[in-house]
């Protein structure tokens, strides 16, 4: 697997830093790619997080999320990928400010 990044080079929304997405190369998701990642500044400058694919909807006029890659049963099974993502974002800024 392979994180490809994509910078949001239009400044919005605000905070949006890129995106990112998953490339497979081997087994059952051979060729397939997982989008909806997206790598933000956190609020106040203090180092950055990552959102996961999702898809909202409204009850009763309220916008919710829901989330589309999910813990089976350990809560902080995310933690890897979100560790991956941004070490992959961190290699693309380093190669970034290089080029520059």
């Amino acid at each position: 697997m392979t994180i490809k990044i994509t910078p949001n080079d239009r400044s919005n929304p605000p905070g949006k830093l890129a995106e990112a997405e998953m490339h497979f190369s081997e087994g059952p998701l051979d060729g397939l790619k997982l989008i909806g990642f997206a790598i933000w500044e956190r609020r106040g400058g203090n180092g950055r997080s990552v959102t996961f694919p999702a898809r909202s909807y409204t009850i009763n006029g309220d916008r919710r999320s829901f989330a589309l890659l999910r813990p089976i049963v350990d809560s902080t099974a995310q933690e890897k990928l979100r560790k991956l993502i941004l070490e992959a974002y961190a290699e693309f800024e380093g190669r970034s400010a290089i080029a520059s």
